[in-house]
């Protein structure tokens, strides 16, 4: 056996660099500490806003047959562009809003947090500017961190509304890439009027994103009615929520041709997958089934909010699924107190302008009245 002799050795004067050294982590990174919310499986879950029916056994068949036979051509990739669920998608906005959208205005990927993900890649990015107004989701400066797009923030008032003039003013001083608007808004259940979203379409010269995650649960009329005249505004929805599919990763979103065309350029090749796309379709199609547990949901959500009040507590007006309530001298020790019950809420106090206050979603009646209890306990 011969043995080599003219591989290259160490460069002279080079030093081998230590496997222990740090991770060449981005500077705008280090020290934070990824998105997430306790998983307590053990518990009444109560924090993240899930809706609390289950599939029923009908559509768990249609799941189980779906996704079977797209199972049989796995060895193909999905349909990049997702037609067939993107026209189901668009049917059904038709439906909900009265507004006629065809498939090439409706784009999906996995859940809207991918979906605003695009948006910022597309948008956003360096020497550009993304705006909110807070509290509101905390995902929104993380997509915008994670895209190297600036992020700027707007106090709502103190009762957590917006006013025309607010969000004006604010884009005015800001000259935004992206202006993100939450109606319903997480976490505090707010909605924002149609003409406030006009007024900031009109005011911006970037793209103006209304965060609908919670649309169905709410009295008030959706933004897709102001697509028409607004081009550059851009509707995203989640069917994590209402449609009781958040396992399964899907959202989409509404807007011009144009913008659709635009987040093709940054999506990744075959993004959504063949068992997610046709998990979705069947879901569409028990749409009826799905969202007639929404009924159900807002009834224990308004119970909550009479019962809280009732008991002194101070409860944000909401027409979402969930509630914040309080405030609390030591939210912590509460959300804590809660948890020793067997009952797990969210903990939002440490979010920019929620200081005291604790968020709940609306269970079944049974985990209404859980929580109910246990926090009777704790407040007694």
């Amino acid at each position: 056996m011969s043995t080599r002799t003219d591989l290259p050795g160490p460069v002279a004067g080079s030093a081998e660099v230590p496997q222990d050294a740090p991770l060449p982590l981005r500077d705008d990174l280090v020290g934070r500490t990824p998105y997430g919310a306790p998983q307590v499986h053990d518990a009444v879950q109560l924090n993240v806003n899930e809706n609390p029916y289950p599939p029923s056994e009908s559509l768990v068949a249609d799941l189980g047959a779906a996704v079977a036979e797209a199972a049989r051509t796995l060895n193909r990739y999905p349909d990049r562009e997702a037609t067939a669920l993107r026209t189901e998608l668009a049917a059904y906005l038709s439906r909900r809003t009265g507004v006629p959208l065809g498939v090439e205005q409706v784009w999906a990927a996995n859940g809207s947090n991918e979906v605003l993900q695009q948006v910022c890649q597309a948008f956003g990015g360096p020497g550009r500017v993304a705006l909110g107004f807070e509290p509101s989701y905390s995902m929104h400066p993380i997509l915008a961190s994670g895209t190297s797009t600036g992020w700027v923030s707007e106090r709502r008032a103190e009762d957590f509304t917006l006013s025309a003039e607010q969000v004006v003013t604010a884009v005015e001083r800001h000259a935004p890439s992206i202006t993100f608007l939450t109606s319903p808004n997480n976490p505090t259940g707010t909605v924002v009027p149609l003409e406030v979203v006009e007024a900031v379409c009109r005011a911006s010269t970037g793209v103006v994103v209304v965060d609908e995650a919670y649309a169905e649960f709410a009295a008030s009329p959706s933004a897709v009615t102001l697509l028409e005249r607004h081009p550059r505004l851009l509707v995203t929805r989640t069917m994590s929520k209402a449609f009781a599919l958040a396992g399964a990763r899907v959202g989409y979103l509404a807007s011009s041709p144009a913008v659709i065309d635009a987040l093709r350029l940054v999506r990744l090749p075959y993004h959504l997958s063949a068992l997610t796309q046709a998990a979705a379709r069947v879901a569409l199609a028990h749409a009826d089934e799905l969202l007639g547990t929404v009924a159900a949901v807002c009834e224990q959500r308004d119970h909550i909010v009479d019962v809280l009040r009732a008991a002194g507590l101070q409860v944000v007006p909401t027409e979402a699924n969930f509630l914040l309530f309080g405030p609390f001298d030591d939210p912590p020790a509460v959300w804590q107190a809660l948890l020793d019950r067997g009952v797990l809420v969210r903990d939002v106090s440490s979010g920019p302008g929620l200081a005291g206050w604790l968020r709940v979603n609306a269970g079944t009646p049974d985990e209404t009245t859980s929580f109910l209890n246990a926090l009777r306990e704790v407040i007694r």
